[in-house]
């Protein structure tokens, strides 16, 4: 599908090859480790190798399981990464002298738990582009302060659907039973997808709306939209660049619980300030759905799955994201535009880009 983008400036074409020297990432713990317990945890960096590959790579030396280590969430390949990840310390003396020309051991310490999936406040990245203009650039900064101030919407990358764009497509076959997939890692993959691809149709429709209250007057949105005159002027007003709506489901950012949308002026307020969002729906048994005119537009989405709804697990996911320290520095000698930020855990470098350029890039 072809997302629908937040914000209205042209498409920016510039040059960016994904290597450890123009993309690096760097995992943000979601607290600070202990500093004593039973559990080893090691800072490394790689580069251009996966995290399944790097756990390999520790696991063939200490002798554990490759399941035995505990990391917070999977990194990229291509690039410069660097991830906390645990193993009992028991394993600790045998990793002394681990030595790979792709991997090192930056720093180690203890914790009382094993790092688990999640267990992360975000990452932090930095992207250099090529073959940037100085009016482009001048562009790009212009947007970045835009998307800092107002934020973005949280849609799942490209390389979730693969690359044809098809993965979705088998993920709702396997749960109508028109295919079969043996391989438990790959059919709930492709599950995933599907779930995904429903948020992101869910998320554009609701950028849509956003793009139209932003655009339109009372008289006119009132035209457009079956809501009640009253609800269109309290929302006409709200001061964010997303528009909620009675009935979302809000969550507290950058974490906490997730809760009903019931007084749109009150619920707004807290959204520009940044201390709540939206969340979006990944379809699945008990999980909360939105109600009233938010839920309308979530069940033309969902309707497509209820006969099977219940065989996916749930969730709800952040569909709006605010990146923090954003700024775009511009090498006019070089040609290059160097983007520093920072992404709240379950978001991509992939959707910030994608906005800020109007352009899909692999990452």
């Amino acid at each position: 599908m072809n997302r629908l983008y937040a914000y209205n400036h042209p498409k920016i074409e510039v040059h960016f090859n994904k290597n450890s020297d123009n993309f690096i990432v760097e995992e943000i713990p979601l607290y600070e480790f202990s500093g004593e317990g039973e559990h080893l945890v090691l800072k490394i960096r790689k580069k251009d190798t996966t995290t399944w590959g790097a756990l390999q790579a520790l696991s063939e030396v200490c002798g554990a399981k490759v399941r035995d280590f505990g990391y917070a969430g999977l990194k990229d390949k291509d690039g410069f990464t660097t991830q906390f990840i645990s193993i009992h310390k028991k394993h600790e003396e045998k990793l002394s002298n681990f030595s790979h020309p792709k991997i090192k051991i930056v720093e180690k310490t203890y914790h009382n738990n094993k790092i688990k999936i999640g267990h992360l406040k975000g990452n932090r990245f930095f992207i250099r582009l090529k073959k940037v203009n100085p009016t482009q650039a001048t562009i790009i900064k212009e947007v970045s302060k835009v998307i800092e101030k107002n934020g973005i919407p949280n849609y799942f990358g490209y390389q979730r659907f693969g690359k044809d764009g098809n993965n979705y497509n088998l993920g709702r076959a396997i749960l109508t039973g028109k295919k079969k997939e043996r391989n438990k890692k790959m059919k709930n993959f492709f599950i995933s997808a599907y779930q995904s691809h429903l948020f992101n149709l869910w998320l554009s429709k609701r950028v849509e709306i956003s793009k139209l209250f932003n655009s339109f007057n009372q008289k006119e949105l009132f035209e457009l939209f079956n809501f009640p005159k009253e609800i269109i002027k309290k929302i006409k007003a709200t001061p964010n660049y997303f528009k909620l709506l009675p009935g979302d489901r809000l969550s507290h950012y950058p974490y906490g619980r997730v809760f009903l949308c019931e007084d749109i002026e009150e619920e707004s307020s807290r959204f520009f300030k940044k201390d709540t969002t939206v969340t979006g729906l990944l379809v699945g048994k008990k999980t909360p759905t939105a109600e009233g005119l938010a839920g309308n537009f979530e069940r033309d989405i969902t309707k497509d799955c209820e006969e099977f709804c219940e065989k996916m697990n749930g969730a709800r996911r952040f569909a709006w994201i605010f990146p923090e320290n954003l700024k775009a520095t511009y090498k006019k000698e070089e040609a290059w535009m160097e983007l520093n930020f920072f992404l709240p855990k379950g978001s991509y470098a992939t959707t910030l880009l994608e906005e800020l350029l109007h352009d899909k890039k692999d990452v």
